[in-house]
This record gives structure tokens, C-alpha cells and sequence, in this order.
């Protein structure tokens, strides 16, 4: 009888929880049938097994964290006797090889060279070895995307981590790193196509397609078979939506994914949840840290099926119809980009079931713009500059903590509250290729240098469109910030789950009456946006005047 212990491959991190064990003692599996499934900071991950057999033993539970060459489970390989003859048949090869080349090393170095090249099997076999297929990773969706820029060109060199490529879906642009250094031989695909998980991008010289197993064992051969796999899963992916692509109004936001903007499920759920048409945004995890198991989707499913059709329909909206501008004069139709498309229709979701209503107000921004201006020096120093959003975020900051409601979200189709104890601020930043929201997490724990750092990091990288899909998720609130371009207010649109966005126009210096004359004072105009489910007028009334008084007197900030 010839047992194996099936190990974890190289998963390109350091460590990674066990989130789901789909084998159990006594099974019968296949060869690269999945036995655990790891999540990484990075992705979801299945461990193969590297040969068929039946489970002797499971060695790892739920929850443990485990790295490269951890024991997962062993294995009684099928074939019994044969199996175990063949394999240690397979390990006394290579000393073998080894004495061989010993032997050879005692000759004039032309005949050693000689026969390194017969056992090769030629030089054309050897640098065949080393070409290796580079494929797209892990994207989060069965559906293609766009590939919109290719970084690289034949003949380029390439270091492990460099940008090979751009994809963008219709959630997140995103860039495919080189799992490894070497030379691109070959492009498979050009800019414009469709790809999927799978898709060969480029063919990379120089880089090994199994690069660890010359340090492995020939035990740990197989379960470094999966290595590649693992690099390109490691990659960065989009997680399945920004809080502003869940479904608005569908009440099941709650739970991990609603409230951290990640959404931790295995990759079995993520295929039923594909089957089911499920967005896995919109459901409650049960299990260990939030995660979502095959029990959530069901239940979400029967809730589904269980609600009640009517008032939630927008089926009866009648359609604008399409009109033929070019017979009044020339015109020129444009592709509109991805982010473009998507953001409409968040926005008409958003619009068509939230009951909007926006309360204006001007904060006196006088003394805090005279301070502002006295750090410039300062901030030159610090190689960073302040304007006036990190002062807005800070003061958004402490009006949020003493009011939980306008930091909140619908759950349960309605029927509870979510009330979050973070604060992360969503900050629209307008770009060339549409508006997007990098959020800016735990404001009410950073200095105003700190954040005027951040926004300035975060807004570069929007409009350069290198931000990560986890750096858009997870906001309780959103600034939108027209800041000099103009006007003296807006009614923003509420970015669903939030229950509240705050709109910021152009100060403009005003006569104030300060009781015996009028004094010239910077006012800055604030509308703030909120969803009448979930915020009245005295919530928001509350939250505004208290936001104003703190920009007025930003020495309360500290109190």
C-alpha cells in the first residue's frame, strides 16, 4: 500500500487560510481534483490533488493558515504495490542521473559538454523547456473582458511582477503581472480583443513553466504542477463590485461583503452563484469570518423567490426611443468607455429605488483656508501639499462617528440596520475614462498630513487608472467634489448601499452679517444627499450643521 501527503504548492504569498475542505476520509479522488480551497489577501485558490487515490487522512481543518510545503491530506494511491514500484523507480532516477554526471565531470570538458547535450535531447528541446505559456489570471467572472493595453512588445525583458497587460471589465481595470523574469517570445492576443480565464496572453522565454521543482522532491513534483496556476490566481483580481455596483435597494447587503467591500467565497460558491445569476455583493456569509457558503446562496434564492413582486419592478419605466440625430446635420458616434456605461447604470438604479432628497447649507471656511495657506512651507517640507478635501474628510470623519445613522446601510430587504464602527469615505475623482471612487479607509484614525498624502496618491492613480478593484470598495460614505470648477450646488446622486453623499461646490467670498455690519467671509457651499428610508430630515439637519460648525472652527476637530 503507497500512501502520498499531498502538499501546498507555491500560492505566491506567504500564508493562507483554509476556507473549505471538499474531500473527507474515504473519498475516491482524481488526479487534480481539488482537495482544500486557500484564500490569500489576494484570490480564492483550489489545492489539486496531485495523483488519484482514496483519502486516508485529513490534516488540516477550516480556519488554519497554512504556506508553501504545508501537509493537506494523504492520500492511498490507486494501483497499490505498482504504483508505489513505479514512483520509487521515478526517485532512484535521479541519483543516477547525478553519478552520471559526476563521471562525465572527470573528462576534457568538450565530451562532458557532449553528453549533456545527448542526454538533453538536443539544445532545440532545451530552450523548448524554458518557454511557458503566460495566461490570464483568475478575473472573478466566467465573462470576457476587454484587453485595452498591451505594455509589453517581442523582445521585451521582463522582470517577475512587471505589467504585461491591462484588462478591464465592467467593473475594474486591472494589470496582469509577469509571473516571472524573462523575454516575451511571442504575442497571442492584440489590444480591443475579448479574453478569459485561461486565455494564453504571450509566450515568455527564459522563465521555466515549473520553476520550483528543480529545489522540489519528487514527491512535491505534483503538487508544484499547480504552481503556475497559483502565480497567475495570485495576481491582483476585481472583486465583484464596488458598494456602488451592488444592487440598490435589495436590502441584503449586510454581513462581510456589504461591509468591507470584499466578498469571501470559495470557488465553488462563486460557480453556483454564476449559475444562479446571484451577486454575491448582495449576500449574508454565515460562515467563518463572513464567508459565504452554498447554504447563503440557497437562502438567499428562497428569500428571493419568497418576496412579493410589485413596487420593487421597474418593468413598466417606458423606454426613450431612439432618435436619428444625423438627419439634422452631421454628427459623430463615439464608443462611450466601460466605467461610463457602468456608472450610468448605477446611477439610474440608484435614483430609480432610493427616495432622494438633498438639504443644502454654506460652512464658513475662513480661518481654516488662512490656516491652510500658512502650511504651504510646511508642506513643501514634507514633499506633499494640503488642500482643502483633507480638511472636508476629517470633519466628515467626527460628524459620522456622532451620527451612526448617515454611516449606515439597508439590510434584510429592509427589515434591519447595518451601522458601521469605521469610517471609510469614498472620494469621486473624475478622470478620461469616466468618474471613479477610490476610498480612503479608516479616516478617523489619520492625521491631516496623512490624508493630504493619501488624496493625492489615490487621485493621481485614478486618473492614471492604476488603482487596485479593492481600493474602490468598502466606503460608508462619498464626497463628490467639484472644487474649482464651478458652481453653487448639486444634488449628488446616493451612492446605494450608502445611505448619504455630500456634494461640495466653489467658495466664493460673500458679505456675512455678523449682527452691526457685513463682513466679507469664504463660504463654501455643501449639499448633502440622503436616502429618506434610512435618514430624516432632523438626522441629516444634524449631521450638516455640526459638519458646518467644524469647518468653521476646525480647533473642534480635536475635541
Amino acid at each position: 500500500m503507497t500512501q502520498k501527503t499531498e502538499l501546498v504548492p507555491d500560492i505566491g504569498s506567504d500564508a493562507a487560510e483554509v476556507v473549505e475542505i471538499l474531500v473527507s476520509v474515504g473519498d475516491s479522488v482524481d488526479v487534480d481534483q481539488g482537495l482544500i480551497v486557500l484564500e490569500s489577501d489576494k484570490a480564492s485558490m483550489e489545492v489539486p490533488s496531485s495523483v488519484a487515490g482514496t483519502v486516508v487522512e485529513v490534516l488540516v481543518k477550516e480556519g488554519d493558515e497554512l504556506s508553501e510545503g504545508g501537509e493537506v491530506a494523504v492520500i492511498e494511491v490507486a494501483g497499490g504495490a505498482d504504483a508505489g514500484a513505479a514512483q520509487s523507480e521515478a526517485e532512484n532516477a535521479t541519483p543516477k542521473t547525478s553519478t552520471e554526471s559526476e563521471q562525465a565531470s572527470s573528462t576534457d570538458a568538450a565530451d562532458s559538454a557532449a553528453d549533456v547535450t545527448a542526454d538533453n535531447d538536443g539544445p532545440k528541446d532545451e530552450e523548448a523547456s524554458t518557454n511557458r505559456d503566460v495566461t490570464v489570471p483568475d478575473i472573478g467572472t466566467d465573462d470576457a473582458v476587454d484587453l485595452v493595453e498591451i505594455s509589453v512588445a517581442v523582445g521585451d525583458s521582463v522582470e517577475e511582477g512587471d505589467t504585461l497587460v491591462v484588462l478591464e471589465s465592467d467593473k475594474a481595470s486591472m494589470e496582469v503581472p509577469s509571473p516571472a523574469a524573462g523575454v516575451v517570445e511571442a504575442l497571442r492576443v492584440q489590444e480591443g480583443q475579448q479574453v478569459s480565464q485561461g486565455d494564453v496572453l504571450l509566450v515568455l522565454s527564459g522563465a521555466a513553466a515549473e520553476p520550483a521543482l528543480s529545489t522540489k522532491s519528487p514527491e512535491s513534483e505534483s503538487p508544484d504542477t499547480g504552481a503556475a496556476a497559483s502565480e497567475d490566481v495570485a495576481t491582483p483580481t476585481p472583486a465583484p463590485a464596488k458598494a456602488s455596483d451592488s444592487s440598490a435597494g435589495s436590502g441584503s447587503t449586510s454581513g462581510s461583503a456589504a461591509a468591507s467591500g470584499e466578498v469571501y467565497a470559495g470557488p465553488a460558491v462563486r460557480k453556483l452563484a454564476r449559475e444562479f445569476g446571484v451577486p454575491l455583493m448582495d449576500v449574508r456569509g454565515t460562515g467563518p469570518k463572513g464567508r459565504i457558503v452554498k447554504e447563503d446562496l440557497h437562502e438567499f434564492v428562497k428569500r428571493r423567490l419568497d418576496r412579493p413582486a410589485g413596487a420593487g419592478s421597474m418593468a413598466g419605466i417606458p423606454e426613450v426611443p431612439e432618435v436619428d440625430f444625423a438627419a439634422f446635420g452631421d454628427v459623430e458616434v463615439v464608443e462611450r468607455s466601460r466605467i461610463d456605461k457602468v456608472t450610468a447604470a448605477n446611477m439610474q438604479r440608484s435614483w430609480l429605488n432610493v427616495p432622494h432628497v438633498t438639504q443644502f447649507d454654506d460652512a464658513d471656511i475662513t480661518e481654516l483656508e488662512a490656516f491652510r495657506k500658512s502650511l504651504r512651507d510646511e508642506g513643501e517640507k514634507r514633499g506633499t501639499r494640503i488642500t482643502p478635501v483633507p480638511f472636508l474628510l476629517k470633519a466628515c470623519a467626527v460628524a459620522l462617528s456622532r451620527h451612526e445613522k448617515i454611516n449606515a446601510s439597508l439590510s434584510d430587504g429592509g427589515d434591519t440596520l447595518t451601522l458601521k464602527r469605521y469610517v471609510h469615505i469614498g472620494m469621486a475623482v473624475d478622470t478620461p475614462a469616466g468618474l471613479v471612487v477610490p476610498v480612503i479607509r479608516d479616516v478617523n484614525q489619520k492625521s491631516i498630513w496623512d490624508l493630504a498624502a493619501e488624496v493625492l496618491d489615490l487621485a493621481a492613480r485614478a486618473r492614471d487608472r492604476k488603482l487596485k478593484p479593492a481600493e474602490m470598495q468598502g466606503a460608508g460614505f462619498t464626497i463628490s467634489s467639484l472644487g474649482a470648477i464651478g458652481g453653487r450646488g448639486f444634488t449628488p446622486i446616493v451612492n446605494t448601499p450608502e445611505v448619504a453623499i455630500l456634494g461640495v461646490s466653489r467658495a466664493q467670498t460673500q458679505p456675512v452679517w455678523d449682527g452691526s455690519a457685513f463682513q466679507p467671509r469664504l463660504q463654501l457651499p455643501l449639499s448633502l444627499s440622503y436616502d429618506h428610508r434610512v435618514v430624516n430630515g432632523g438626522d441629516a439637519g444634524r449631521f450638516l450643521t455640526e459638519l458646518c460648525e467644524l469647518l468653521g472652527d476646525i480647533r473642534r476637530l480635536v475635541l
